[in-house]
């Protein structure tokens, strides 16, 4: 399936707590069809969290520093579990603490660390906004309380039209459940969620990007790890139904809203061929070889981001 990872790589979205993480795989890569998380090329500003409370990892978020919104959240749906909503929000300390010890999340005001903030958004920034902090993984879609109450931190959330976060995306949401709940689950499949968001052009209070459009996709892996169902959605950010589409065609327009020329390039995973490796090198080479991946044409020097 993988509809929505080939685009984020290309995006410059690298795969990407709260625990902050170098990579995905290591640390939280059950949230993954697969056990991989969409890869690219790293950019600074992306922080891979490892959603975290209370010492139990709930779900995977790719956060943007620089907008302060997620870029994507990536969840497991286990069945409708009847959770209650939180009143409150946390936030990352670790986002504007590197060296904060805490690998939980936290509410904003039980933590004291200078420079809060500077890379994340603070509940303050959604006062008199005007907007919802909408969630990316929803307390509906949750497979336990203690996710849940996970769910409710602004590395999970972005700026989201009140209407259409309690109108048509919540609608979705739930038929989204019920849709997995009845042709998914019951054939034992695992149900892997990617919910994201693209970044607009108006901000709230010259802090936070509120994004152009919210979109979801879904994938039901069977015993061999194949994907038998799946789909999309993409709506923008205003209360309209979102427009349901083949992962291919989620895929590309999602390319179009990123600003990518291309959507060929494959991570090695979703490469499927015979011969594989025969004359190029893998990923599984470098594996405790005690050698880097060495550029010959290094990041620093290249003439565009996408170069």
């Amino acid at each position: 399936m993988m509809l929505f990872f080939h685009v984020l790589m290309l995006s410059l979205l690298s795969s990407g707590s709260p625990k902050v993480v170098q990579n995905f795989e290591s640390e939280c890569d059950v949230f993954f069809a697969n056990k991989k998380s969409p890869t690219g090329f790293p950019v600074k500003q992306y922080e891979k969290i490892c959603q975290t409370l209370n010492n139990v990892v709930y779900y995977a978020t790719l956060y943007d520093t620089v907008s302060k919104i997620p870029v994507f959240s990536a969840y497991k749906f286990e069945g409708l579990k009847d959770c209650t909503r939180l009143n409150k929000w946390y936030i990352e300390p670790q986002l504007d603490d590197n060296d904060n010890g805490s690998q939980d999340m936290k509410f904003e005001n039980y933590v004291n660390i200078q420079g809060l903030g500077n890379r994340q958004a603070l509940n303050s920034d959604y006062s008199m906004s005007e907007h919802d902090k909408g969630h990316l993984e929803p307390v509906f879609q949750a497979n336990s309380q203690g996710c849940a109450d996970a769910t409710f931190t602004l590395t999970n959330a972005a700026p989201q039209n009140p209407s259409f976060n309690r109108g048509q995306w919540k609608k979705l949401e739930g038929q989204m459940a019920k849709h997995l709940s009845d042709h998914c689950l019951p054939k034992k499949y695992s149900v892997y969620i990617v919910t994201g968001v693209v970044p607009g052009t108006k901000n709230i209070k010259n802090r936070v990007i509120v994004p152009s459009h919210f979109w979801t996709a879904y994938c039901c892996l069977d015993q061999n790890n194949k994907c038998k169902i799946s789909s999309g959605f993409i709506g923008e950010n205003e209360n309209n139904p979102p427009e349901e589409k083949t992962v291919k065609n989620l895929e590309t327009q999602l390319a179009n809203l990123y600003q990518l020329d291309d959507i060929n390039m494959k991570s090695e995973n979703n490469v499927k061929i015979q011969g594989l490796g025969d004359n190029q090198a893998l990923d599984k080479y470098y594996e405790n070889s005690g050698y880097d991946r060495d550029h010959l044409a290094p990041v620093y020097q290249a003439n565009s981001q996408l170069c």
